[in-house]
């Protein structure tokens, strides 16, 4: 694929979008609306009143979203890790906190610095968790058409395979939040983008209270599952963002 149209109409040399993409504005802000990800299709499967509010004024910040950002920076991007400014605060709604945010844009706390070091160092010693990334790519931008449209992603590992970073509060749990959260959306479109089977996927999750690791493979009914999703998402896209349906008369019917 030598060149890619996005939602706009714009087009672009496919070696020359994925530089672009490399900036996290570009990525982020212009694809965040000209193309679609696998955030787009669980914020179209949840609603598609939600996906235009989130594409038009973004998504509220979450203390989870935060945490996550800080984790995965501290394993694959330390750099980018110790650029971030970090207040010595006990909470964000004191006074020394929102004058930091004031002047900084995005800042985090002491607490969110060695939470995210803690979970970091948990990873880095144990040994199938650390040799899942040896010899690997991180943070790796893709961009390609999926059932019809352009999609974005980003890679969190990429060597052989394709590995996904997740934290979670219960580590016994994961299979269920995988499920819930739409991780598996997330497999069938990375694998879709960086043209890999789903045999070559994993993830990697580790437990924010007792720092257990999970390293899960993926079946090929969990990738079916995301792909169904993924066409069930695009037809809500078709009906209220190409063919122009009335959005404001979406309602959800039901019995109870």
């Amino acid at each position: 694929m030598d060149t890619i149209q996005l939602l706009d109409g714009e087009t672009f040399k496919h070696d020359e979008i994925l530089e672009l993409m490399k900036n996290d504005e570009f990525y982020y802000g212009y694809l965040g609306k000209a193309a679609l990800s696998s955030s787009s299709i669980k914020l179209l499967l949840d609603s598609p009143k939600k996906y235009k509010y989130v594409t038009q004024y973004g998504s509220q910040e979450s203390n989870a979203l935060d945490a996550g950002s800080l984790f995965h920076w501290a394993i694959l991007e330390p750099d980018v890790f110790e650029k971030q400014i970090f207040v010595d605060v006990q909470s964000k709604n004191t006074k020394a906190y929102k004058l930091a945010k004031e002047e900084h844009g995005k800042v985090y706390t002491m607490k969110q610095k060695n939470d995210a070091e803690r979970l970091a160092d948990a990873f880095f010693r144990n040994e199938h968790a650390l040799k899942l990334i040896t010899d690997c790519e991180f943070e790796v931008p893709a961009i390609g058409m999926v059932q019809g449209y352009p999609f974005r992603g980003k890679a969190d590992v990429l060597g052989k395979g394709l590995i996904d970073l997740k934290t979670t509060s219960d580590l016994k749990a994961f299979p269920y939040s995988a499920r819930k959260y739409g991780y598996d959306v997330q497999v069938y479109l990375y694998c879709e983008l960086f043209n890999k089977p789903y045999e070559d996927f994993k993830f990697a999750a580790i437990d924010k209270g007792s720092l257990d690791i999970g390293i899960y493979d993926v079946s090929e009914e969990f990738y079916l599952q995301g792909k169904a999703k993924v066409t069930k998402a695009l037809e809500v896209f078709e009906t209220f963002f190409i063919n122009g349906a009335d959005i404001d008369s979406y309602c959800i019917k039901g019995t109870l």
